[in-house]
């Protein structure tokens, strides 16, 4: 007669397992259970908004009246409605995407170059610098230098011009982006530069061939923050900017939303959903490397 274990039996005759391939079935820790648990509301309460802005885009006007959630008739003649009520929206739209596609490039060229030469690099006064970018940060810089950057860009003659944007938003980003680029170098093996070095391989070949792939996930974490900073902007596009045309599309969003009086809900939501779409769109991509490169180091202080 086989002899079983008392606190786990086994049921050989059943299942046919011997004892040593046999294993108690494991269950799922309480707190793991709590943790998912948690999680799920998180991300429910985070959804929802965007949800219901997305079903109220596409309600019949009675429908948008009514406290119900899902909509009974959907209609999708809202979009262009919208576009038609604002003649400049298509205009507005592309100046986002020009500013915002700009200051990706040149703030994540930047940043890449700050942070292999603070790491890499024989840079001279390494600390004065890393000591200035530390300092900038701790300052609202947006609020407080607002009055300084107007009268810079009316110097220039920048005001009312959508390119002029450019370079605040560059300036404002930088030392965020500079810093999770050092992070990211500082990951990257001191011997693999020196066998650079010894192999012959300057500065820009080291950079582009060797440095390059390995912190490819942390230029997406830049690229995905200057991204949703320069195209959700207010402050200084509202400022700077006179000219509807002018405008970027959240300047645009305030205004529709401040005078309701030939708006109705669902216009304001497709509106809504047109601004907050393409950066959704972008982290879904991306998201992956995002994750990624926060965990490699970009937050390495």
């Amino acid at each position: 007669m086989a002899v079983q274990n008392a606190a786990h039996p086994i049921p050989a005759a059943r299942s046919g397992a011997t004892a040593a391939e046999w294993k108690p079935r494991r269950y799922p820790r309480w707190t793991t259970v709590v943790r998912h648990v948690i999680l799920a509301l998180f991300a429910a309460l985070i959804l929802f908004p965007i949800v219901w802005v997305l079903l109220l885009s596409v309600k019949s006007l009675p429908d948008a009246y009514q406290n119900e959630i899902w909509p009974t008739q959907f209609e999708f003649v809202h979009y262009g409605q919208a576009l038609s009520q604002i003649a400049t929206l298509p205009q507005n739209f592309l100046n986002s995407v020009l500013v915002t596609t700009a200051t990706v490039i040149i703030t994540t060229v930047c940043a890449v170059a700050a942070g292999y030469a603070l790491v890499h690099l024989r840079t001279p006064g390494k600390a004065v610098v890393v000591g200035l970018l530390v300092a900038s940060m701790f300052f609202p810089t947006r609020v407080t230098a607002i009055i300084s950057i107007w009268e810079l860009q009316k110097e220039l003659g920048l005001i009312n011009k959508v390119w002029g944007l450019i370079f605040p938003y560059v300036t404002l980003s930088l030392a965020l982006s500079v810093f999770i680029m050092r992070g990211m170098f500082e990951t990257v093996p001191k011997e693999l530069a020196d066998a650079a070095k010894i192999d012959g391989a300057g500065p820009v070949r080291m950079l582009l061939q060797i440095m390059l792939p390995l912190v490819a996930n942390g230029i997406v974490v830049v690229i995905i923050v200057n991204f949703v900073t320069a195209w959700g902007e207010y402050l200084l596009a509202t400022t700077l900017m006179n000219d509807l045309s002018q405008k970027t599309l959240p300047v645009v969003l305030a205004s529709a939303s401040g005078g309701m009086g030939a708006w109705v809900w669902p216009r304001l939501a497709a509106v809504y959903v047109m601004a907050v779409l393409p950066g959704l769109l972008a982290f879904g991509i991306a998201q992956r490397w995002y994750m990624k490169g926060l965990q490699e180091g970009a937050l390495k202080a």
